[in-house]
């Protein structure tokens, strides 16, 4: 049985898949604060960004996940299991390969034209990179991803696309 108006979510999906998206979304809607899992693993500075340590990155993800309302996305799927273990409802964006490529390329350019905000100075070679990770996550993650949430099942949602949320959140 879903919680109907869940407080602690985590969404985990490729790059692409509408993760930021849905967790903006979710947020607006419920009320609670989203945290970007990439804004969890990296300290945002100028010039360049500066990886925080394993033992830095896990105590902040504790931070947030002992709070009363949080809603954490990324494709991280490593080091998150006790967000895994504390969340309400977990949320597996399983997109299309195609779209989410799509998307990729909206996203850079939209980037470059400074219509969409980044927290990344986006670069050829991240937006290369991107379509590695997306590839990566199809063939690599996922498969480990939907193995190691087997044991949430009373709680994960897997949704092909954004729209399919309304189902549950209605």
């Amino acid at each position: 049985m879903m919680v109907k108006n869940p407080s602690k979510i985590h969404i985990i999906g490729s790059v692409g898949s509408g993760k930021t998206t849905l967790a903006r979304t979710l947020s607006s809607r419920l009320n609670v604060p989203y945290i970007e899992l990439d804004n969890v693993v990296w300290k945002r500075n100028k010039p360049e960004d500066i990886r925080r340590s394993d033992e830095e990155r896990d105590q902040y993800l504790n931070e947030i996940i002992s709070s009363d309302k949080w809603i954490v996305e990324g494709v991280h799927h490593t080091w998150v299991n006790p967000s895994f273990q504390n969340a309400d409802v977990i949320i597996l964006l399983d997109t299309d390969y195609s779209k989410r490529t799509i998307r990729i390329i909206k996203r850079f350019v939209y980037q470059k034209l400074k219509i969409e905000k980044a927290n990344y100075r986006p670069t050829l070679k991240i937006f290369r990179n991107m379509f590695i990770w997306n590839s990566y996550f199809e063939k690599e993650s996922k498969p480990k991803i939907l193995k190691l949430l087997n044991q949430y099942d009373h709680k994960l949602i897997i949704l092909k696309n954004n729209q399919d949320i309304e189902k549950y959140f209605n």
